[in-house]
């Protein structure tokens, strides 16, 4: 089979390449082989591949990919909640490679009516943002939410999500050509990052601090969302854009005993009840199919121009996620 990889860090679109690897072979008892349709080019590749995200040198040569879709060519004896045909997501992280095989763990099949391109994305960043939202502050209707990197695909989702539970969003974007388009996506508050962040919110506001920041930016963001949140309020951490650590005013911990807490997708996949698990893939796979959470897609590239799709990635002022097309689905 073809798959992308890379053998050292730098420039992502000077370090990935199409190589061929040895196919996966049978699946064990609890593994499903799934031929992969679909995969988004996420933030989190173009870090790993820079050597700037969770990627040791020890693991090199390493394959990118978060996600995907797919569908099911094997299953292991013991596997009985998805069957070989069935569409799914992938099974494993490393999902830039025709075919993945991994644990049938919590794997759901798909419905069928979806957009396959808003699918092959529609688990971790959704999930991501759904996770944040339920467990680190109990919100109730009307509250507010601020968020930065607003127009990533994280970002859409949780203004989708929000809008369907009945929260308020202030979402946080670097250009102000954004403003108007999130507006339009069902933002409640749109803002451009910067000095007086927390003014300029309160002014958008009425006057009310949001008790819950979700930050994927990471350096000087962070306290700037710190800053915006209610005494005794919350700044959920899930990505680091900048490169940079977090940097948070020590006014905010010990004068407003505002928390700083982190979220990782991976582990909490790994870890949580399966019954958990489940329940939570078919919330958002459902929302995704019916078109509740739709992300647009700037470019579609096969595989084989994985580097032409790398750098389009990586370029300033995207209006839409880039996806790699594996097969026909």
């Amino acid at each position: 089979m073809r798959g992308a990889q890379f053998s050292r860090f730098g420039d992502p679109a000077e370090v990935i390449g199409i190589v061929d690897m040895p196919d996966p072979g049978p699946p064990g008892p609890d593994e499903v082989t799934v031929r992969m349709i679909a995969v988004p080019v996420s933030p989190s590749d173009l870090l790993k591949m820079s050597g700037r995200y969770g990627a040791d040198p020890a693991t090199l040569p390493m394959t990118p990919g978060a996600e995907g879709i797919g569908r099911v060519v094997a299953a292991g004896s013991d596997v009985r909640n998805v069957a070989v045909g069935d569409l799914v997501w992938s099974p494993a992280e490393r999902s830039w490679r025709q075919l993945v095989q991994g644990p049938a763990r919590g794997l759901i099949p798909l419905p069928g009516h979806g957009d396959p391109l808003q699918l092959a994305m529609g688990r971790a960043n959704p999930l991501t943002m759904w996770l944040i939202a339920t467990r680190y502050v109990d919100l109730r209707p009307g509250d507010w939410i601020i968020q930065n990197a607003a127009n990533s695909a994280c970002g859409r989702r949780l203004i989708g999500l929000a809008r369907d539970a009945g929260w308020r969003t202030v979402n946080v974007v670097r250009r102000a050509d954004l403003v108007d388009e999130l507006a339009g996506a069902g933002g409640d508050v749109v803002l451009v990052d910067g000095e007086d962040l927390d003014g300029r919110m309160l002014a958008a506001t009425g006057g009310q601090q949001p008790r819950l920041a979700i930050d994927a930016v990471s350096g000087t963001a962070t306290g700037r969302l710190a800053a915006c949140v209610e005494p005794g309020g919350t700044v959920v951490n899930y990505g680091l854009l900048s490169g940079e650590p977090m940097i948070v005013p020590a006014r905010e911990a010990l004068f407003r005993d505002v928390r700083i807490r982190g979220f990782w997708y991976t582990p909490w996949v790994q870890t949580a009840p399966l019954e958990e698990v489940e329940q939570a893939f078919r919330f958002v796979a459902e929302k995704v199919a019916a078109g509740r959470l739709d992300t647009p897609v700037e470019a579609v590239y096969p595989l084989e121009e994985v580097r032409a799709a790398v750098a389009h990635a990586a370029r300033e002022g995207r209006r839409g996620k880039i996806m790699l097309r594996l097969a026909d689905g």
